[in-house]
Protein backbone atom coordinates (compact mmCIF):
# COMPACT_ATOMS: atom_id res chain seq x y z
CA UNK A 1 0.00 0.00 0.00
CA UNK A 2 0.94 3.26 -0.72
CA UNK A 3 1.08 5.10 2.24
CA UNK A 4 1.66 8.66 1.15
CA UNK A 5 -1.62 8.07 -0.69
CA UNK A 6 -3.57 6.53 1.40
CA UNK A 7 -2.89 9.31 3.80
CA UNK A 8 -4.45 11.48 1.58
CA UNK A 9 -7.34 10.37 0.71
CA UNK A 10 -7.96 9.65 4.45
CA UNK A 11 -7.47 13.22 4.54
CA UNK A 12 -10.00 14.09 1.56
CA UNK A 13 -12.36 11.71 3.42
CA UNK A 14 -12.56 13.88 6.21
CA UNK A 15 -12.20 17.12 4.62
CA UNK A 16 -14.98 16.40 2.07
CA UNK A 17 -17.50 14.02 4.63
CA UNK A 18 -17.63 11.30 1.49
CA UNK A 19 -15.22 8.48 -0.21
CA UNK A 20 -17.57 9.91 -3.34
CA UNK A 21 -16.32 13.37 -3.15
CA UNK A 22 -12.81 12.75 -2.25
CA UNK A 23 -12.56 10.26 -5.41
CA UNK A 24 -13.79 13.46 -7.23
CA UNK A 25 -10.76 15.63 -5.95
CA UNK A 26 -8.36 12.65 -6.54
CA UNK A 27 -9.69 12.08 -10.23
CA UNK A 28 -10.30 8.28 -9.54
CA UNK A 29 -13.05 5.68 -8.76
CA UNK A 30 -15.20 5.50 -5.14
CA UNK A 31 -13.97 2.09 -4.70
CA UNK A 32 -9.96 3.02 -5.11
CA UNK A 33 -10.78 5.39 -2.31
CA UNK A 34 -12.77 2.97 0.08
CA UNK A 35 -10.33 0.65 -0.23
CA UNK A 36 -6.93 2.90 0.39
CA UNK A 37 -8.80 4.02 3.71
CA UNK A 38 -10.00 0.17 4.69
CA UNK A 39 -6.71 -0.85 3.68
CA UNK A 40 -5.15 2.38 6.00
CA UNK A 41 -7.17 1.00 8.71
CA UNK A 42 -6.40 -2.35 8.62
CA UNK A 43 -2.35 -1.78 9.03
CA UNK A 44 -3.42 0.69 11.40
CA UNK A 45 -5.41 -1.95 13.40
CA UNK A 46 -8.24 0.77 14.50
CA UNK A 47 -11.18 2.17 13.07
CA UNK A 48 -11.09 5.87 11.49
CA UNK A 49 -14.43 6.89 10.14
CA UNK A 50 -17.57 5.93 11.04
CA UNK A 51 -20.87 6.27 8.85
CA UNK A 52 -24.13 8.43 10.69
CA UNK A 53 -26.82 10.32 9.33
CA UNK A 54 -24.84 13.45 8.39
CA UNK A 55 -21.92 11.57 6.24
CA UNK A 56 -18.84 10.08 7.20
CA UNK A 57 -17.36 11.32 10.44
CA UNK A 58 -13.99 10.45 11.79
CA UNK A 59 -13.52 8.59 15.27
CA UNK A 60 -11.15 10.19 17.98
CA UNK A 61 -8.45 7.91 16.63
CA UNK A 62 -9.53 9.41 13.45
CA UNK A 63 -9.15 12.73 14.25
CA UNK A 64 -5.80 12.37 15.84
CA UNK A 65 -4.57 10.63 12.92
CA UNK A 66 -6.38 13.54 10.65
CA UNK A 67 -3.99 16.41 12.23
CA UNK A 68 -0.87 14.67 11.40
CA UNK A 69 -1.52 12.73 8.20
CA UNK A 70 -2.45 16.55 7.09
CA UNK A 71 0.69 18.23 8.57
CA UNK A 72 2.86 15.45 6.96
CA UNK A 73 1.27 15.50 3.26
CA UNK A 74 1.59 19.41 3.53
CA UNK A 75 5.31 19.12 5.31
CA UNK A 76 6.01 16.48 1.89
CA UNK A 77 5.04 19.09 -0.08
CA UNK A 78 7.28 21.54 1.33
CA UNK A 79 10.35 19.54 0.98
CA UNK A 80 9.67 18.87 -2.51
CA UNK A 81 9.34 22.06 -3.58
CA UNK A 82 11.98 23.38 -1.66
CA UNK A 83 14.21 20.23 -3.17
CA UNK A 84 13.81 21.49 -6.14
CA UNK A 85 14.90 24.81 -5.88
CA UNK A 86 13.16 28.57 -4.71
CA UNK A 87 13.13 29.11 -8.77
CA UNK A 88 10.54 25.79 -9.19
CA UNK A 89 6.64 26.68 -10.31
CA UNK A 90 4.40 25.49 -7.88
CA UNK A 91 3.04 21.62 -9.03
CA UNK A 92 -0.34 20.05 -7.55
CA UNK A 93 -3.66 21.67 -6.90
CA UNK A 94 -4.69 24.88 -5.36
CA UNK A 95 -7.76 25.45 -3.99
CA UNK A 96 -9.45 28.92 -3.43
CA UNK A 97 -12.36 30.44 -1.82
CA UNK A 98 -13.60 33.46 -2.50
CA UNK A 99 -16.72 36.29 -3.43
CA UNK A 100 -18.13 35.46 -6.55
CA UNK A 101 -18.16 39.21 -7.79
CA UNK A 102 -14.80 40.07 -6.80
CA UNK A 103 -13.46 37.67 -8.32
CA UNK A 104 -15.47 38.01 -11.48
CA UNK A 105 -14.39 41.28 -11.61
CA UNK A 106 -10.76 41.45 -10.00
CA UNK A 107 -9.05 37.77 -9.94
CA UNK A 108 -9.87 35.94 -12.86
CA UNK A 109 -8.61 37.81 -15.54
CA UNK A 110 -5.47 37.74 -13.63
CA UNK A 111 -5.81 33.73 -13.15
CA UNK A 112 -3.93 33.23 -16.66
CA UNK A 113 -1.24 35.32 -15.85
CA UNK A 114 -0.76 33.21 -12.70
CA UNK A 115 -1.28 29.31 -14.52
CA UNK A 116 0.84 30.88 -16.87
CA UNK A 117 3.88 31.82 -14.84
CA UNK A 118 3.39 27.74 -12.76
CA UNK A 119 2.28 25.39 -15.63
CA UNK A 120 2.29 22.25 -13.83
CA UNK A 121 -0.22 23.87 -10.80
CA UNK A 122 -3.87 23.32 -11.03
CA UNK A 123 -6.70 25.84 -9.48
CA UNK A 124 -9.98 25.16 -8.49
CA UNK A 125 -12.17 28.61 -7.23
CA UNK A 126 -14.86 27.78 -5.11
CA UNK A 127 -17.38 30.84 -5.74
CA UNK A 128 -19.33 31.83 -2.28
CA UNK A 129 -20.54 34.83 -1.28
CA UNK A 130 -20.74 33.25 2.80
CA UNK A 131 -18.04 32.44 4.57
CA UNK A 132 -17.62 28.68 3.95
CA UNK A 133 -16.13 26.03 6.27
CA UNK A 134 -11.72 26.07 5.18
CA UNK A 135 -11.52 23.15 6.54
CA UNK A 136 -14.59 20.85 5.36
CA UNK A 137 -14.18 22.26 1.65
CA UNK A 138 -10.60 21.18 1.32
CA UNK A 139 -9.64 25.40 0.88
CA UNK A 140 -6.13 26.39 0.89
CA UNK A 141 -6.77 29.86 0.98
CA UNK A 142 -9.47 32.34 0.98
CA UNK A 143 -10.34 35.66 0.07
CA UNK A 144 -12.04 37.58 2.29
CA UNK A 145 -13.32 40.90 2.81
CA UNK A 146 -14.40 43.08 5.67
CA UNK A 147 -13.94 42.30 9.52
CA UNK A 148 -13.50 38.36 10.52
CA UNK A 149 -15.79 37.05 13.03
CA UNK A 150 -13.65 33.82 13.49
CA UNK A 151 -10.38 34.64 15.46
CA UNK A 152 -8.96 31.35 14.99
CA UNK A 153 -8.16 31.59 11.89
CA UNK A 154 -4.40 32.49 10.18
CA UNK A 155 -5.35 35.76 8.16
CA UNK A 156 -3.11 38.44 6.28
CA UNK A 157 -4.34 42.02 5.14
CA UNK A 158 -3.39 42.47 1.30
CA UNK A 159 -5.44 44.98 0.54
CA UNK A 160 -7.70 47.95 1.93
CA UNK A 161 -10.20 49.90 -0.31
CA UNK A 162 -12.96 52.70 0.45
CA UNK A 163 -16.27 51.99 0.51
CA UNK A 164 -18.56 54.40 -1.39
CA UNK A 165 -22.80 55.49 -2.69
CA UNK A 166 -23.05 54.58 -6.14
CA UNK A 167 -25.49 54.67 -8.35
CA UNK A 168 -26.27 55.21 -12.04
CA UNK A 169 -26.77 58.28 -14.30
CA UNK A 170 -30.11 57.58 -14.46
CA UNK A 171 -31.47 56.87 -11.49
CA UNK A 172 -29.54 59.88 -9.98
CA UNK A 173 -31.48 62.20 -13.16
CA UNK A 174 -34.68 60.97 -11.35
CA UNK A 175 -34.11 61.61 -8.15
CA UNK A 176 -31.41 63.84 -7.53
CA UNK A 177 -28.07 63.32 -6.22
CA UNK A 178 -27.75 63.38 -2.52
CA UNK A 179 -25.41 66.28 -1.24
CA UNK A 180 -25.11 65.49 2.51
CA UNK A 181 -25.53 61.61 3.76
CA UNK A 182 -28.56 63.16 5.55
CA UNK A 183 -29.99 63.60 1.96
CA UNK A 184 -30.11 58.96 1.89
CA UNK A 185 -33.76 59.48 4.13
CA UNK A 186 -35.04 60.57 0.54
CA UNK A 187 -33.57 57.62 -1.57
CA UNK A 188 -34.01 54.16 -2.22
CA UNK A 189 -31.35 51.75 -1.83
CA UNK A 190 -30.80 49.17 -2.63
CA UNK A 191 -29.07 46.79 0.56
CA UNK A 192 -26.28 44.31 0.52
CA UNK A 193 -27.69 41.83 3.16
CA UNK A 194 -24.58 39.45 3.70
CA UNK A 195 -22.13 40.34 6.74
CA UNK A 196 -20.61 44.30 6.45
CA UNK A 197 -23.18 46.67 7.55
CA UNK A 198 -26.17 45.93 5.67
CA UNK A 199 -28.27 49.40 6.19
CA UNK A 200 -26.63 51.12 8.97
CA UNK A 201 -23.52 53.39 8.03
CA UNK A 202 -21.64 56.58 9.63
CA UNK A 203 -20.33 59.00 7.62
CA UNK A 204 -17.20 61.48 8.78
CA UNK A 205 -16.07 64.67 7.94
CA UNK A 206 -13.99 67.41 9.41
CA UNK A 207 -14.65 65.57 12.72
CA UNK A 208 -18.48 65.17 12.34
CA UNK A 209 -20.07 62.40 12.16
CA UNK A 210 -23.43 61.27 10.78
CA UNK A 211 -25.16 58.24 11.58
CA UNK A 212 -27.49 57.14 8.94
CA UNK A 213 -30.38 54.13 8.00
CA UNK A 214 -30.38 53.54 4.71
CA UNK A 215 -34.34 53.18 3.56
CA UNK A 216 -34.96 50.58 1.20
CA UNK A 217 -37.27 47.55 -0.06
CA UNK A 218 -34.38 45.63 -2.06
CA UNK A 219 -32.33 43.68 0.35
CA UNK A 220 -29.58 40.76 -1.36
CA UNK A 221 -27.45 38.53 -0.14
CA UNK A 222 -24.84 38.04 -3.21
CA UNK A 223 -23.25 40.99 -4.52
CA UNK A 224 -24.16 40.02 -8.02
CA UNK A 225 -27.76 40.45 -7.05
CA UNK A 226 -27.08 44.33 -5.44
CA UNK A 227 -24.85 45.10 -9.34
CA UNK A 228 -27.89 44.02 -10.84
CA UNK A 229 -30.44 45.77 -9.04
CA UNK A 230 -28.38 49.69 -9.14
CA UNK A 231 -27.57 49.18 -13.05
CA UNK A 232 -30.95 48.59 -13.69
CA UNK A 233 -31.12 51.89 -11.86
CA UNK A 234 -33.23 50.54 -8.81
CA UNK A 235 -31.70 53.08 -6.49
CA UNK A 236 -28.16 53.66 -4.86
CA UNK A 237 -26.24 51.57 -2.71
CA UNK A 238 -23.52 51.54 -0.58
CA UNK A 239 -20.65 48.87 -1.27
CA UNK A 240 -17.29 48.10 -1.72
CA UNK A 241 -15.71 50.47 -4.60
CA UNK A 242 -14.14 47.03 -6.07
CA UNK A 243 -17.68 46.25 -6.74
CA UNK A 244 -17.94 48.47 -9.41
CA UNK A 245 -14.86 49.22 -10.45
CA UNK A 246 -15.52 48.76 -14.52
CA UNK A 247 -18.35 50.65 -14.16
CA UNK A 248 -16.89 54.01 -11.90
CA UNK A 249 -13.79 53.82 -14.64
CA UNK A 250 -16.61 54.00 -17.58
CA UNK A 251 -18.88 56.55 -16.45
CA UNK A 252 -22.10 53.62 -15.82
CA UNK A 253 -22.29 54.61 -12.38
CA UNK A 254 -21.54 57.36 -10.51
CA UNK A 255 -19.50 58.06 -7.06
CA UNK A 256 -21.64 60.35 -4.93
CA UNK A 257 -21.08 62.18 -1.87
CA UNK A 258 -17.37 61.96 -2.33
CA UNK A 259 -16.17 64.99 0.58
CA UNK A 260 -17.79 62.94 3.51
CA UNK A 261 -15.89 59.42 4.22
CA UNK A 262 -17.10 55.74 4.75
CA UNK A 263 -15.09 52.78 7.00
CA UNK A 264 -12.59 51.46 4.76
CA UNK A 265 -12.57 47.61 3.60
CA UNK A 266 -10.52 45.26 3.89
CA UNK A 267 -9.11 42.13 1.61
CA UNK A 268 -7.82 39.27 3.55
CA UNK A 269 -5.97 36.17 2.78
CA UNK A 270 -7.16 33.72 4.83
CA UNK A 271 -5.77 30.27 5.42
CA UNK A 272 -7.54 26.81 7.73
CA UNK A 273 -7.21 27.10 11.26
CA UNK A 274 -4.51 24.61 13.04
CA UNK A 275 -2.45 24.34 9.29
CA UNK A 276 0.72 26.36 8.36
CA UNK A 277 -0.42 27.88 5.34
CA UNK A 278 1.22 26.42 2.29
CA UNK A 279 3.86 27.47 -0.09
CA UNK A 280 1.24 27.44 -3.05
CA UNK A 281 -1.08 29.53 -0.44
CA UNK A 282 1.08 31.99 0.35
CA UNK A 283 2.28 32.92 -3.00
CA UNK A 284 -1.06 33.06 -4.76
CA UNK A 285 -2.23 35.65 -1.72
CA UNK A 286 0.97 37.24 -3.04
CA UNK A 287 0.08 37.44 -6.45
CA UNK A 288 -3.60 39.07 -5.21
CA UNK A 289 -1.92 41.49 -3.50
CA UNK A 290 -0.12 42.75 -6.39
CA UNK A 291 -3.35 42.77 -8.69
CA UNK A 292 -4.83 45.05 -6.14
CA UNK A 293 -2.00 47.04 -5.22
CA UNK A 294 -3.33 49.47 -7.86
CA UNK A 295 -6.92 49.80 -7.05
CA UNK A 296 -5.89 49.62 -3.48
CA UNK A 297 -3.93 53.34 -3.62
CA UNK A 298 -1.36 52.39 -0.95
CA UNK A 299 0.39 48.64 0.40
CA UNK A 300 -1.90 47.61 3.16
CA UNK A 301 -0.69 47.49 6.91
CA UNK A 302 0.98 43.71 7.29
Amino acid sequence: MDRLAAMEAFVLVVDTGSFSAAARRLNVGQPAVSKLVAQLEERLGVKLLVRTTRGLTATEAGLNYYERARRSIEEADEAELAARGAGTSLTGKLRVAAAVTFTRIHVMPRLPEFLQQHPDLEIEVVLDDRNIDLVKEGVDVALRMGKLPDSSLAARRIASGPHVVVGTPAYFARVGEPTTPSDLDAHEAVIYDQGGAGADWTFQRDGTEIAVKLNGRLRVSAAEGVRAAVLADAGLAITSEWMFTPEIANGSVKIVLQDWELPQIDLWAVFPAGRTATTKARTFSQFVQQVMRPASGRNPKQ
